[in-house]
C-alpha cells in the first residue's frame, strides 16, 4: 500500500485487524482516562482482556508493519487511519480523503492526545453512515463511527451518547459497560473539543489543517 507523504512507512491494510480480541481497547481505551476521571478505565469495557491487547499491540505498533484502516464514504470524503510505527515518532494520522480518493490529507492526529481541526458531529456521523460499497475499507456503520475519534463539537446533540453506546455493544462491549465507556469516550472528547464555527471545515477543501499530504 503507497501513500504519498509516508516514504518511510511500510503500511499494510488493517481492516483484517478489526475482528481481533483487544483490537477496541488498543484503539479506544487511552481517551476513555486522561488523570480527570475518578474511575479508571479497563479493556474488560471493550470485552477484552489483557492478554489481548497485549498480543494484538505487538501487531498494531509493530515498526516493520504499519496498519493502514479505510473510512471511505459515498458521494463526499472519507478518512484514512494510519498507526504511525515509527520508532521515536509513534502516533496515528488521520487523513481526509478526497471524493475521487486521488489525493488526502491530515487533519488530526494522536500522540497521547488527539489534535487538529476534528469533525464536528454531523460530519463524524455521514462518514460513518455512507459506506462506499464500491470501495475497500471498513463498511460496518458501527466500526466507522468508532474508528474516528476525530470529535472537536462542543455542542453534542443527546443522541450522541446512545449512538455510541450502541456502536460500542456493536463490536462486542458488553451491554453492562458499553454506556460506562460511551460516557468516558465524550468526556474526553468534549474536554478537548475546540470546534470554532467560524473556522474552514476540513470538509471544504482548506488546506490549513494540512501536514502531510498523500494519495491512498
Amino acid at each position: 500500500m503507497l501513500i504519498n507523504g509516508y516514504p518511510d512507512g511500510p503500511l499494510v491494510a488493517g481492516e483484517s485487524l478489526l475482528d481481533r480480541p483487544g483490537f477496541w481497547s488498543n484503539h479506544l481505551l487511552a481517551m476513555c482516562g486522561d488523570g480527570a476521571c475518578a474511575e479508571r478505565p479497563v479493556p474488560e469495557w471493550f470485552g477484552d482482556d489483557g492478554a489481548d491487547v497485549d498480543a494484538l499491540s505487538e501487531v498494531l505498533f509493530d515498526p516493520e508493519q504499519w496498519p493502514v484502516f479505510r473510512v471511505p464514504a459515498e458521494d463526499g470524503p472519507g478518512v484514512v487511519v494510519i498507526y504511525r510505527n515509527l520508532v521515536g515518532d509513534y502516533g496515528t494520522d488521520y487523513l481526509l480523503t478526497h471524493p475521487d480518493r486521488s489525493r488526502a490529507r491530515r487533519i488530526a492526529g494522536r500522540e497521547g492526545d488527539v489534535s487538529g481541526i476534528g469533525l464536528t458531529w454531523h460530519q463524524l456521523v455521514r462518514i460513518a453512515d455512507h459506506p462506499s460499497a464500491g470501495a475497500e475499507g471498513a463498511q460496518d456503520g458501527a466500526v466507522r463511527l468508532l474508528l474516528l475519534p476525530l470529535l472537536a463539537d462542543a455542542d453534542l446533540p443527546e443522541a450522541a451518547r446512545e449512538r455510541i453506546t450502541v456502536a460500542l455493544t456493536a463490536t462486542c462491549a458488553p451491554q453492562d459497560t458499553a454506556a460506562t465507556a460511551a460516557e468516558h469516550l465524550l468526556a474526553h472528547l468534549e474536554r478537548r473539543s475546540r470546534h470554532d464555527p467560524t473556522w474552514e471545515s476540513p470538509l471544504s477543501g482548506s488546506r490549513t489543517a494540512g501536514r502531510r499530504s498523500g494519495t491512498p
